[in-house]
């Protein structure tokens, strides 16, 4: 295995984290996910939000670093790594988002929106990690 690059790693993260920015905006899927949820904005603006912020940079950056971890060989590129990045997401992730969305009775909506955005920031991520090598 090759030594994992913790700059892309780091980028990867801070992509992912802007990607999550605009896909949970209102201008795109924050109002139906806050309603699938049954969140509303004033428990959103009365969180902690540096704890959430903080903490959710810390844990999408491990993410990063693992699928770092499995794809870091000579051989990946950043075409490969944006599909090795897809199948993480969709295979493994999309999938558990489903598995547990359907005993927990969350709308497939829910499964979508939250399942499909880890789908696009792993395709990224592993883009970005196969690409700067």
């Amino acid at each position: 295995m090759e030594t994992v690059n913790i700059w892309a790693v780091l980028v990867a993260a801070i992509v992912s984290f802007l990607v999550g920015g605009v896909w949970f905006s209102m201008a795109c899927f924050g109002k139906t996910w806050m309603r699938e949820v049954k969140l509303t904005e004033d428990q959103i603006a009365n969180a902690n939000m540096k704890k959430v912020f903080g903490l959710a940079f810390v844990f999408t950056f491990i993410v990063a670093y693992c699928l770092a971890a499995f794809i870091s060989t000579p051989e990946v590129t950043g075409l490969t790594g944006a599909f090795y990045g897809f199948l993480a997401g969709f295979g493994w992730i999309f999938f558990a988002f489903a598995v547990n969305g359907l005993f927990e009775q969350k709308s497939w909506r829910y499964t979508l929106i939250s399942g499909g955005y880890w789908v696009v920031v792993l395709t990224l991520m592993g883009a970005i990690i196969g690409f700067w090598r």
